[in-house]
């Protein structure tokens, strides 16, 4: 069930047994609480690769009910990515994405990879795999109101990131990633930390730490595979986005096991895109998640 490059990596930390155990849990159909939580989300993040195979990762939110399961492998998302959004216009029938839900005030999060095609105002996304995640690393954020939508986004492109985005970033305790596999087969998934654990080296140049997880290495896999992926950091109190593609690589220098990494990867960053009102959610501040490793101020 694993591809050759999540195979490598799994191989490389000594954790293929755990991966074989825990990959009996993915599904291909929604479990009745997998649907249930679901109904329950105001947003989800969706990763797909433009028609130039730049991966993004995009913000959907809509009222609670906007995305959930119609039938044992159909997910209906009934709503698109944000005006100005690199994946807006592009999905069309038979693209792979990733999808991930996750509920800030109880740290729980589930997956979805398969392929999407547009239905109405949204999406149906026939599933291929379909799995939750432990709550590790997610900081705790409860919805503190809700914004109109009537605002239309106000959209900057650039190469490289400005002081802004640099603070951004510098404060960020939560990212998505989304990335494919060689023959296009994507993902999505969410990484935490202490604000910090998310580097900007440049402008162009961004670092972050791996810590464990449920060693299946869909991420790192992917990154093995193929290069290419898409960023998002989301303001949590504006509702505003920071979107990157680019391209990572896997830093095995950067192991360090007394922090609780097992390697960093660099992210080189080829186009940004920031785009206001995306989403009517403010949020409060986070509580940092307890298993979040201390940052290391060895090696830079």
């Amino acid at each position: 069930m694993y591809h050759s490059g999540e195979l490598t990596v799994q191989r490389r930390m000594g954790q293929e047994a755990i991966a074989t155990r825990v990959g009996r849990m993915i599904r291909t159909e929604i479990p009745e609480a997998a649907a249930a939580f679901l109904a329950e989300q105001p947003m989800i993040v969706l990763t797909a690769a433009d028609d130039e195979g730049r991966v993004w990762t995009s913000l959907i939110t809509g009222p609670p009910g906007f995305v959930h399961a119609d039938e044992p492998r159909t997910i209906v998302i009934d709503a698109r990515p944000a005006p100005g959004d690199p994946l807006r216009d592009i999905l069309r029938s038979g693209q792979q994405v990733g999808m991930i839900a996750i509920e800030p005030q109880t740290r729980r999060r589930m997956r979805v990879n398969g392929t999407a095609e547009p239905s109405g105002t949204g999406l149906r996304i026939h599933t291929d795999q379909v799995y939750s995640n432990c709550p590790k690393y997610i900081s705790r954020r409860d919805i503190v109101g809700v914004r109109s939508a009537s605002e239309q986004p106000e959209l900057s492109r650039g190469d490289s990131l400005t002081d802004r985005q640099l603070d951004l970033i510098a404060t960020a305790d939560a990212f998505f990633i989304g990335s494919a596999d060689a023959v296009g087969n994507a993902d999505a998934s969410h990484r935490g930390g202490n604000p910090g654990f998310l580097q900007a080296l440049s402008p162009r140049l961004l670092r972050w730490p791996d810590y464990r997880g449920n060693s299946m290495f869909m991420t790192l896999g992917n990154i093995e595979a193929n290069p290419r992926c898409g960023l998002l950091v989301i303001d949590w109190s504006s509702g505003s986005t920071l979107q990157l593609t680019g391209t990572a690589a896997i830093n095995w220098a950067e192991a360090d096991s007394s922090a609780g990494t097992q390697c960093a990867v660099d992210f080189t960053i080829d186009e940004a895109v920031e785009l206001t009102h995306v989403s009517p959610l403010r949020w409060s501040s986070g509580e940092l998640s307890p298993a979040n490793p201390g940052l290391s101020t060895g090696r830079g």
